[in-house]
């Protein structure tokens, strides 16, 4: 499970392009829950990998359906660094 931090900074990079107010958790997907377009996507990807210094591998992304997806990939890649 992804770091309590690192899942706070998460949300508040998501709180902005959360139109539809959903509480947000670990569980909170970003299809079905939040309702997120490809690009509104690409957008927090971009925003994860400037706040984190990191960069994302486009080809983990569709594997990354939630919050805590993200948060582990996030740990996985900050602790490889």
């Amino acid at each position: 499970m992804a770091q309590a931090q690192t899942l706070e900074t998460i949300y508040d990079l998501i709180a902005p392009l959360n139109k539809k107010g959903i509480k947000l958790s670990a569980e909170t997907s970003f299809a079905a829950d939040l309702e997120f377009d490809s690009l509104t996507v690409m957008d927090l990807v971009a925003e994860i990998e400037d706040e984190f210094d990191i960069i994302l591998p486009l080809n983990l992304l569709p594997d990354l359906e939630n919050i805590g997806q993200v948060g582990d990939a996030v740990d996985r890649i900050v602790s490889e660094g």
